[in-house]
Parts: structure tokens; sequence; C-alpha cells
């Protein structure tokens, strides 16, 4: 099985280190892992605000980076997803389209493809887990609240396998933080109390971390309490599931 690592802009600037316990996780469990150096962003910030017309030499970069892996991993639903569902118009028809059924967020491939039972990692604080949407409504790493159906959380699966983590009962589990990526910067205020709200909802139930499986809700929460002046932190569920 060869894997080819998709690092999204942000981490690779902001937080290396969750690129870095992406790949050591992946290691563990006998992956080949593979990173292209030549990898740019997916182009999602242009499509959100309004230019995907102008993303195909971003969309030929992705292609060109990686055709011929077996699957493309990455630490984050909301790029897996711009990737599964905008990857269109490249130079290159039949690898596009084995790249875009064959890309996985870190989580799902973590309990889909290698169907992992069992984990070494040990984390003993009590966690909030916030359901990232694009994971959840997009991915469908979660069953949603609104619809009549059995409830699942593939990355609550994976959390309760480490050691010595309490993971706290939240009051909306599936509530948006309010990032929405450009959506933070056209909208702040908005943003700003949807991810006010949320971080209450993890600190009303004495969190010391919050994890989710997108660092881009990670980030927009980190800001919030960093201006509150919090204790509570934040981390990507791949340093979780390292950890130990």
């Amino acid at each position: 099985m060869r894997v080819g690592l998709f690092i999204p802009c942000y981490i690779d600037q902001f937080y290396p280190q969750v690129g870095i316990a992406t790949l050591q996780l992946l290691e563990k469990f006998g992956v080949e892992v593979s990173y292209p150096e030549k990898q740019t962003c997916c182009g999602q910030p242009l499509a959100n605000s309004g230019y995907e017309h102008l993303t195909q030499p971003i969309n030929n970069c992705f292609v060109e980076n990686f055709t011929g892996f077996d699957y493309v991993v990455s630490p984050s639903g909301s790029c897996v997803l711009h990737i599964k569902e905008h990857l269109y118009g490249t130079d290159k028809v039949d690898e596009t389209r084995q790249i875009k059924e064959n890309v996985y967020e870190l989580v799902e491939f973590l309990t889909d493809v290698l169907k992992i039972e069992d984990l070494t990692a040990s984390f003993p604080y009590k966690v909030g887990l916030h359901q990232s949407c694009h994971g959840q409504r997009g991915l469908r790493l979660a069953s949603m609240s609104e619809l009549n159906e059995a409830p699942f959380s593939k990355p609550e699966t994976l959390l309760k396998m480490v050691k010595g983590l309490n993971l706290i009962e939240l009051k909306r589990k599936d509530e948006c933080c309010g990032f929405g990526g450009t959506f933070c910067v056209t909208e702040e205020a908005v943003s700003f109390k949807m991810g006010k709200d949320r971080v209450k909802d993890h600190t009303d139930h004495d969190a010391e971390y919050i994890t989710a499986a997108d660092m881009s809700c990670l980030m927009h929460m980190e800001g919030i309490l960093k201006r509150a002046n919090s204790k509570v932190k934040v981390i990507h569920i791949a340093e979780i599931l390292n950890a130990g």
C-alpha cells in the first residue's frame, strides 16, 4: 500500500506537528508513505471565494503530484471533500478520477481502509470532540442530529481506544464552530459569535483539550480561547492518536 501524504497549506505553515503526527501514525501501521514536495494548496480558498474557474492550474498541480499512489491521505476533512467534489478540468482525466475515488481524510482512512481496532496511544486528559462540518456532513464521519439515524462517530470510535482519555459529553455535539474558511473573514462578527458559543460548550464541561479532524476549525477556536486567556488547548486528533 503506497500512500501520498497531502498536507494542507495552513498545517504546513502553522501546525507542522500535525503533519508529522499523521506521518508517524500511518507508519506505525505499516503504511508506505511519501510526501510529494511540490504539492501546493488544493484550491479551496479560491473556490470558496467564487473563483473556482481559476483553479485549473492548481488542479493540474495536484494531479501531477498525487498520481500513482494507491491512496491519498490528509489530516483535513474540508480539503479532502474539496478534492472529492471539485477536482476537475485537469489535463489527465483518468488520473483525476482515480485520485478522487481514493482520497481519504485520516480518520476515515484509519477506520474504513486500515480498519484499526487497537491503539497504543495514551492521553490522560479530559477532551472535547468537535465534529467539523465538512467531515461530518460531507464525508459522513459522524451521524447528524437533524437526521433520524443511528448515532455513530468515527473520530469518537478512535478516541475511545486511547488509554486514559476522558471524552466529555457536549450539549450540542455537531454544531458548527463558525470558521467556514473565508466566511470568518467576510462575516467575522457572526463567525466569532458562533466560535465563542462552540468553545463555551467545551469549557462548560471542563474540557482540558478540544480536538477535531480539521485543524482549521481548531485554529479558529484557538484564537478565541487565547483572547479569553483560557487554559484550554486545541490539539488535532492525529496528535492524540499518536501520543505516548
